[in-house]
């Protein structure tokens, strides 16, 4: 048997922890969980800080929890520890974070809202799989409702159209309520105003009239399956959309938290937040047509499992990498991009890449980042082709994308504000600040990017095939066939200079 692994995550109203084992490609089997609720997102979300008690009570959980790892054998070192919103948006993160790994030996990942949609999507996965649910022949959307922020993905046919964390959380919701003196009729108007606010949004990427499957992920969730379908002991709850809006009905007859826990027999933070995320959950399915709510016993606490403990992991990093590239083509589709160029350009960028990437000293995994860049590398033509990097960039940077976390995306947008243009990276104060291993990257992508745009000068995809072939001072590139590439010669004479200075290569187009 595989060693245990243990995960745990500070939330906004709790902290939990995840003991696991892996079985060879099977479902992975739950040797220990906890939870204990601590407020870090009231703190967060109504004075911008944690407080010291709330931090003091964080630290007693987080030592707990190093007791009940030492009785599976695993040390604070070995456990994978995640932050999301509260931690995120809190202005004392750092020394909070700090405080945690000297007095517990826990380091803690601070992930974004993107990063907790990609463990979202590999938990979900793997827990419709064993319900034999296919998400391939189905438009369906994801949702999870947390304390700060609310995660929605949109596949289509199997393909992430979107991913999105909203600023949208039951205790965000309840700070600003308390703020107001408002009601529950004032937090479901709040809520519709925000949801219908970004309907336009998601219906460009996916209309949510087709969307055929509704899945809903979060403790709530959760909560309200095992009461509505209590009589089931599955993995999987399927709630038909009558007896979940009847639910609700009967939440809200019990507006106070006391008697929500004396009726449904549950916990004081479980029922904190449960009418909330609940008309969360429901406002969002309004805008389906869905006669039934799917609801798998799963977090992104799971998906932190399956991520370390993939029996395949190259066969779950090819599957995001296809997810990835489909986020990034529905993104160049909403500001109609040339598709075909695109493509071509990023054919080409691959083609360099895999050729030349053990001599030329780029790392395997900057792979998917020069693949997205090449997709995404003219989207600015939307506003203006003048300066259109510049466009591209901001573009980019402002944008989500299914996979990728924040840095990751920085370094898109600079790897495409670079592709034309006579400004260099190194003359740029933004690239400056960025880290030295993000510099390289960037340097070494950029320059494959210009050479692989300027192979495609006329938008024609002239050149159908070609050949690489390194010397001691030049890069040729040999094409097949006889197309008239008089422009494509003209480009890489002026956009091969920055893989001249980067490799010391000169780049000669036969």
């Amino acid at each position: 048997m595989t060693k245990p692994v243990a995960v745990i995550e500070i939330g906004s109203t709790g902290v939990r922890l995840l003991v696991a084992q892996s079985t060879n490609g099977h479902k992975n089997e739950i040797l220990d969980k906890s939870e204990w609720p601590v407020s870090l997102g009231r703190d967060v979300f109504t004075t911008g800080t944690i407080s010291r008690n709330t931090l003091l009570l964080c630290l007693q959980i987080l030592k707990r929890f190093v007791e009940q790892l030492k009785g599976h054998g695993i040390k604070a070192e070995e456990t994978t520890v995640i932050a999301t919103s509260a931690i995120r948006e809190a202005s004392n993160r750092d020394p909070v974070v700090d405080r945690i790994k000297v007095t517990t030996g826990f380091t803690v990942q601070v992930i974004d809202g993107i990063e907790e949609n990609r463990l979202m999507y590999l938990a979900v996965m793997d827990s419709l799989k064993y319900e034999n649910i296919n998400v391939q022949q189905h438009n369906s959307i994801i949702i999870e409702v947390g304390g700060g922020s609310t995660e929605i993905m949109l596949i289509e046919k199997g393909r992430v159209a979107g991913a999105h964390s909203m600023r949208l959380g039951t205790v965000i919701i309840e700070q600003q309520l308390n703020t107001m003196l408002g009601a529950t009729d004032d937090a479901k108007h709040y809520i519709n105003e925000f949801i219908s606010n970004t309907k336009d949004t998601l219906n460009y990427e996916l209309n949510l009239g087709n969307i055929q499957q509704f899945i809903a992920v979060g403790a709530e969730a959760n909560l309200a399956a095992r009461v509505i379908d209590r009589n089931k002991n599955t993995s999987c709850h399927f709630i038909d959309r009558e007896s979940f809006e009847s639910f609700i009905e009967e939440v809200q007859k019990f507006p106070s938290i006391e008697e929500s826990m004396a009726h449904f027999q549950i916990s004081h933070s479980e029922a904190q937040g449960l009418l909330l995320s609940l008309v969360i959950y429901q406002q969002f399915m309004k805008l389906t047509n869905v006669s039934m709510i799917i609801v798998p016993e799963t977090s992104i606490r799971e998906g932190l499992i399956i991520r370390q403990t993939a029996f395949d992991a190259r066969e779950i990093k090819a599957e995001f990498d296809e997810q990835i590239i489909a986020s990034a083509r529905n993104l160049l589709r909403k500001y109609r991009g040339d598709e075909k160029h695109a493509d071509f350009v990023r054919m080409i960028c691959l083609k360099i890449f895999d050729t030349l990437h053990a001599e030329l000293g780029i790392e395997q995994d900057a792979r998917s980042i020069l693949e997205v860049s090449a997709m995404l590398h003219d989207i600015g033509m939307f506003i203006r082709a003048s300066d259109h990097e510049i466009h591209s960039k901001y573009i980019i940077s402002h944008s989500e994308i299914f996979g990728l976390n924040k840095d990751e995306i920085t370094v898109i947008s600079q790897i495409a504000s670079y592709h034309r243009g006579s400004l260099h990276p190194q003359e740029d104060s933004q690239y400056k600040s960025l880290p030295r291993s993000d510099r390289l990257m960037i340097l070494k992508l950029a320059s494959i990017l210009r050479v692989a745009d300027a192979l495609d000068r006329s938008h024609q995809q002239r050149i159908k095939d070609f050949t690489l072939s390194l010397s001691s001072d030049s890069l040729t590139i040999r094409v097949k066939g006889n197309p008239y590439i008089i422009l494509e010669k003209m480009a890489i004479t002026d956009k091969g200079d920055l893989f001249e200075s980067v490799f010391g290569y000169k780049i000669v187009l036969v």
